[in-house]
This record gives C-alpha cells, structure tokens and sequence, in this order.
C-alpha cells in the first residue's frame, strides 16, 4: 500500500510517499480503508521533532492522526463493527498511520459517520473536535450562561470550540482577522475581537469564566489577565505543565518533573492572577466521537473545511497548514 512517512525527525525533506506493508486488523482492531485524513499541527510539530521527548516513533513511521474511512476487516473481539461499515478516528498516539490507503487501529476509537456525511467531512472532525469536547466539557466544565473566551477561533481546533461551547449554553468571546470574522460569526461567536487592532485584553480585562488557548506563547500569558480569580485557562499551544503528565501520558514521573520546570513561568502568572492553568493533550475516544457525530447528525456540529489535497500532494498539504492561515481544517483526500 502506499503511505506517507516519515523517515526521520527533521523539515519536509524526511518525509515521502513510499510503498509500505498493509497492516493487519489485530485483537480488537479494526482495518480501515482510508478514504480522508485530516492534517493538524501535531502532525508538523512531530515530524519536526518537537514531540520526541514524549512520542518517539521507530523509524519509518506512517504520519497521520484522524482518518475516515470504510471498515475492510475486523480483528478478534470485535461486535461493535463490521466490513463495509463507514467510520471516522482519531488514531492512537504511538501509532499514528492514518496517511496510508489501509490503518489499522483499535475499535474503540473508532465512530459511525453520520448519514449525509462525506469522508472528507468526517475526517476533520476527530482530532480537533475531541480536543474541543475534552477542553471545554471535560476541563473547564462549561454550563449554560458562562462566559469563555476561545483564542484564535477560526482555525481547526477554534472552529469546533464556538460550536461546542455554544452547545454547551456559554457566552463566546474570541479573537479572529478581519478575514475570520465572517467564519467565527457563522460558528455562533457572541464577541469578536480583531486582533490586528485591539489587544483582548484591554477588552475583556477580567471578565471570562474560563478560557481555551490555541495558540500559546505571549498569547497565552495574556490570556491569564482577563480570566476571573478562581477560573481555569486550559491551553493546547503553551507548555505542558505536572498534571499533563499525570492524567494524559501516564503519570510518567520524568516528564512531570521535566513539565514542572518548563511550566514554571506559566503557572507563576497564572497564580499572580488567582486562576488555574493545564495544558490539555486529548485522548481518543469512540464514545465522545460518537457524541460529536450525534451532534452533526442533529446540524448543532458543522466542520470546516479550509483546503483539500490530493494524496499525491501531502507535502504541499503540510506547507500549507505550516503557513498558520487555514481557516477550518485542511483534509487530504486518499481513496477516490
């Protein structure tokens, strides 16, 4: 079968379509002809390297992280699905592989694609919208009539947080260019902030529950200043902190004390502001996905596609999310 890997960490230049083994649906797996895959930060930043200190692939690694496709064989164990079946995933960690034409990956990370929904649709749903469900649901516990601000809404992971948090019944504020602000809007924003003319916080100035940061860095460490004393930031663009390591990798004791020094300067400011700070690696989940799917099904969960690719054009997929301004997700198509 034909894959795209990566053969060693590293730019563009280490990673290939090669021809590779078609794996196999192992106990309580499933193998899944791929039809969509959806791309996503994560995907640059471990090619890049940048993950190696918690996700070290052996080498050559197929690349990818969320898939769709159709069931073509179940391995022992599994009732929940069948061959012909249309699913969508969010692939396990330390396997990666949904850019290839087959992925074999566990059952229970896998959901039924709604009636009406295409691969390529279903496939930018996982990965960013179980990040979604996870931080807003999950973390910050959002209940109707909160306020939350979402940095950087009109991305990937953005796009899916408005929806979400107006579902659950929050007041939405978030940041977009005036180029996003149209987008951000049609997801259900209550307030939008151009970031190219104003500073949020000189807006918002301690006024949110909660907040979700995309986007890391100095953004993050401003975010602490407009959220109330006793509230929670939760962040996928900053700095891991102990608790990542204790609830999402395991409770590795290396990485907490590695997370605990790297954090410091984040969690100081979020103490001198009284709010809480975690940073968030999502877990795969077939249940929520199957919640996420129920929500599409039901016209409250609408993805956005910014951009699809051939399979044959992957490298230029990765350079064009690597530019930082898809709006929605980017999607390589690679069955069909």
């Amino acid at each position: 079968m034909r894959a795209f890997v990566m053969t060693g960490y590293g730019g563009p230049e280490k990673t290939e379509l090669r021809d590779m083994v078609r794996p196999l649906a192992g106990p309580g797996d499933v193998l899944v002809r791929v039809h969509a895959a959806g791309l996503n930060p994560v995907d640059y930043k471990t090619r890049d390297g940048k993950l190696k200190m918690i996700l070290d692939y052996p080498l050559p690694a197929i690349m990818g992280n969320e898939l769709a496709g159709v069931v073509e064989a179940v391995g022992d164990g599994v009732t929940q699905f069948s061959p012909g079946d249309r699913v969508f995933a969010r692939v396990p960690k330390d396997r990666m592989g949904a850019l290839a034409q087959f992925a074999a990956l566990p059952a229970d990370c896998c959901a039924t694609i709604p009636d009406g929904w295409g691969f390529q649709q279903a496939a930018a749903v996982p990965l960013a919208g179980l990040t979604a469900l996870q931080a807003l649901r999950d973390e910050l516990a959002l209940k109707p009539g909160d306020r939350v601000f979402i940095s950087g809404g009109a991305g990937g992971v953005g796009t899916f947080a408005i929806q979400i948090a107006k579902w659950l019944g929050a007041h939405v504020t978030t940041t977009a260019s005036p180029r996003g602000r149209a987008l951000v809007e049609r997801m259900g924003a209550d307030r939008v902030i151009d970031y190219t003319a104003e500073n949020f916080e000189d807006v918002l100035a301690d006024e949110v529950d909660g907040a979700f940061d995309l986007i890391g860095g100095d953004t993050l460490m401003r975010t602490f200043a407009v959220v109330r004393k006793g509230g929670k930031v939760v962040s996928i663009g900053g700095v891991p902190e102990p608790v990542t390591a204790e609830r999402d990798l395991n409770g590795d004791w290396k990485l907490k004390a590695l997370f605990w020094a790297a954090s410091l300067k984040q969690r100081a400011a979020a103490r001198r502001h009284g709010v809480t700070y975690r940073y968030l690696f999502m877990h795969p989940s077939g249940a929520e996905l199957a919640e996420l799917g129920a929500l599409m099904a039901t016209g409250k969960l609408d993805p956005q596609i910014d951009r699809t690719f051939l399979f044959a054009e992957t490298k230029d997929a990765f350079a064009y999310l690597e530019q930082g301004h898809a709006k929605g997700k980017v999607i390589v198509t690679v069955a069909g």
